[in-house]
């Protein structure tokens, strides 16, 4: 059994998730969304330079997660080519 697209799907899945989470702690004009949980919208929790830590790894984790899924296709697309007929003629 062919476990590839199965680790693929849940892979893709987590770091999307994760990605998710990175967007949301992080601090806009409007305090993201610790700033909407209460916390000061000015401040980090994280510290001074968390900011561009955040958006550091952001930007990692969504290189990742396009990487994976540019696999992910890649991996369909052989599929589908390695399984499609080869001949179409004469069928009916």
């Amino acid at each position: 059994m062919d476990f590839w697209p199965m680790l693929l799907n849940v892979l893709i899945m987590l770091v999307g998730l994760f990605l998710i989470l990175l967007v949301l702690i992080q601090r806009g004009k409007g305090g993201g969304l610790i700033g909407a949980l209460g916390g000061a919208g000015g401040s980090s929790p994280f510290g001074s330079r968390a900011g561009d830590q955040f958006t550091r790894l952001t930007i990692y984790v969504a290189c990742l997660w396009l990487l994976l899924t540019m696999i992910q296709v890649r991996y369909i697309q052989s599929n589908a080519y390695r399984n499609a007929p080869t001949d179409f003629v004469g069928q009916q």
